[in-house]
């Protein structure tokens, strides 16, 4: 049994709000990553042409607190948070399609789709689920009862 602050927790936050704060997280460490042990940046030079990719992390982590911030909000005022957690990886998956195109990079087109599909998408999708899509159990249901 969950204790008490992880029930307020749940109920504060709801689906969305979780799934905010999850993608907040971890975006959050994404960027810290960048920071701290700069990777290599094949396939990025559109970026960090502009400028190094420790300057790029901000990016990451910016977006991740907003989002993360934003799963504490009502659902309609939650919509930053989506635009906030869209913006790295499509920035991303950008720099990672012009690689291709520009011929550095040839790898970068599976990197590019998979920015696009399991992040771009993922969130665009979780953005149109509403907060309870699924009506709840009936009482007796619920605890295990039948009707």
């Amino acid at each position: 049994m969950p204790c008490r602050a992880a029930r307020w927790l749940r109920r504060r936050l709801g689906r969305r709000g979780a799934f905010l704060l999850i993608l907040g997280v971890g975006k959050t460490c994404w960027g810290l990553s960048f920071l701290v042990d700069p990777p290599p940046t094949q396939g990025l030079r559109l970026l960090t042409g502009l400028c190094d990719i420790r300057h790029w992390s901000w990016l990451w982590i910016i977006c991740g607190l907003i989002t993360a911030g934003s799963a504490f909000l009502r659902i309609g005022r939650d919509r930053y948070g989506f635009v906030a957690a869209i913006l790295p990886p499509t920035v991303w998956a950008i720099a990672y399609t012009v690689a291709v195109v520009s011929g550095d990079y040839s790898r970068g087109a599976w990197v590019a789709i998979w920015y696009l599909t399991s992040h771009v998408g993922v969130i665009l999708w979780a953005a149109t689920v509403p907060e309870y899509s699924v009506p709840p159990a009936p009482r007796a249901a619920r605890k295990g009862r039948k009707p």
